[in-house]
């Protein structure tokens, strides 16, 4: 392994810029919402069924 390391000068360390945390952990929290959203769209638009849910909660329709 080469030791290409070396140190950075302050005007490169203030030109680095990090916003990708934040992109990922927002298109994450944006394909959750969708994915609820379309599951309970789904259930609410089927003629008949049933859901369970944990903690003993039960829901049914006809």
């Amino acid at each position: 392994m080469s030791k290409n390391i070396h140190r950075l000068t302050e005007k490169q360390c203030s030109d680095i810029y990090v916003g990708e945390p934040i992109t990922l952990t927002t298109v994450m929290a944006v394909i959750a919402v969708a994915l609820v959203a379309v599951i309970i769209y789904r259930l609410f638009l089927s003629g008949e069924g049933s859901a369970t849910i944990p903690g003993g909660w039960k829901f049914s329709w006809e």
